[in-house]
């Protein structure tokens, strides 16, 4: 999620921090109309419109605090404008709601902001780097994890998850699966998540931890969730493992959308209906 090396000030990294800007203001605004139409059509007095009024319009702290950042920073989000806005469109839908995100990185304020009223948590491997984002970022809920699988052993990883008891559906903490994390905090598997990001660990070196592990938890949380469907995205698609692990535990079938990078599967609850699922239903 958070770039390694050293990020350019340069013209195109400032033009994107102004669009993240205005697209922020673009959701506030969108969000106060939305409330404005639903107070005048509940009938409510001339005096709590008015009341309201002062109260609801004012842009809430997170919000405004991401614009001033995006709006005076030349270091951006890793991910462009168009993949940002097929998350953001999702949020605009379900917020406030419970976010989980795999990683920490420059657009963490970003996410939390636009789940403004939700509950947005980060998870992240390192842990140097949370605590400075936290001296900056305080209001951000971020939490430190260890990754035990590397890059390297991908292709082993993805055989053992053809077994059958990765297959099953249940509660991560209590899968005998390799691929299943079972060492996050308790918080990550008692959530009802709507929407999962996998933007993180670091994949792109052999020694790295990989995204493996938290693409499958990541699928095996939606299918264990008890009604609905969860939203989840796996950023990087154009590396191997995070193309091959997520159309192999996400599925194909349940790819929403994709632009450049970003991949939005749409995974429906399995507890009620898991004799009748396969774990990945057919491509047509």
């Amino acid at each position: 999620m958070r770039p390694k090396g050293h990020q350019p000030h340069n013209r195109k990294l400032l033009i994107i921090a102004v669009m993240v800007a205005f697209f922020l203001l673009f959701v506030v605004r969108s969000n106060l109309s939305t409330l404005k139409m639903k107070q005048e059509e509940s009938g409510d007095g001339e005096k709590e419109t008015t009341e309201c009024s002062l109260s609801c319009s004012k842009i809430p702290s997170s919000v405004s605090q991401a614009l001033i950042h995006y709006s005076t920073s030349s270091i951006t989000p890793q991910q462009t404008q168009k993949e940002i806005s097929v998350t953001a469109r999702v949020l605009e839908k379900k917020s406030p709601c419970n976010m989980l995100v795999f990683g920490l990185g420059h657009d963490s304020l970003m996410w939390s902001a636009l789940n403004h009223g939700g509950r947005t948590i980060f998870v992240e491997e390192d842990e140097a780097w949370i605590e400075q984002m936290r001296r900056r970022f305080p209001m951000l809920e971020a939490y430190h994890v260890t990754y035990e699988s590397k890059v390297k052993e991908a292709e082993s990883l993805m055989e053992v998850g053809r077994g059958e008891e990765c297959r099953a559906v249940g509660d991560p903490r209590y899968s005998i699966c390799q691929l299943a994390l079972k060492g996050l905090p308790s918080v990550v598997y008692e959530t009802k998540w709507d929407l999962i990001m996998v933007d993180a660990p670091t994949g792109y070196y052999d020694e790295a931890p990989g995204r493996m592990s938290a693409i499958y938890t990541a699928g095996m949380m939606a299918r264990n969730r008890d009604t609905g469907e969860t939203h989840v995205f796996v950023h990087d698609v154009n590396r191997d493992v995070e193309h091959k692990f997520s159309l192999a535990f996400l599925c194909q079938t349940y790819i929403t959308k994709q632009e450049g990078r970003l991949r939005h599967f749409t995974i429906p609850s399995y507890r009620d209906n898991h004799q009748q699922n396969p774990f990945c239903p057919p491509y047509p």
